[in-house]
């Protein structure tokens, strides 16, 4: 059995209520003050990145950003957000973070998901 990511994410499409597929997502950690790339994926068939990252990172802070953009760019379709960046603080190394991100061209929401 493979094991998963750290941080892995799931994108949902709010105005079409099917998942967002192929959406590209870039993780980043801050160091000094700096953003470096950490690994990237694209969603899935089912609006999941379950491959973004390492099976296990140090504490500290964080950023995932998803390229909304070429996603609603792609179905011909207008977005106020082009992309959306999402920083959170990884507190607890055993622990497994999932981002999840309710998407639409003029509005978005994530929380701490499972």
């Amino acid at each position: 059995m493979t094991e998963r990511s750290h941080v892995t994410s799931h994108v949902l499409d709010s105005t079409t209520g099917r998942p967002a597929r192929g959406v590209e997502l870039v993780l980043e950690s801050q160091t000094g003050g700096e953003w470096m790339p950490v690994a990237s994926a694209t969603t899935d068939a089912d609006g999941r990145a379950t491959s973004l990252g390492p099976v296990a990172l140090p504490a500290g802070r964080y950023r995932v950003t998803f390229d909304t953009g070429a996603y609603f760019g792609a179905q011909n379709r207008q977005t106020m957000y082009p992309e959306v960046s999402i920083t959170f603080e990884l507190a607890h190394p055993g622990e497994h973070y999932h981002i999840p991100l309710l998407l639409s061209p003029f509005g978005y929401s994530t929380y701490r998901g499972s």
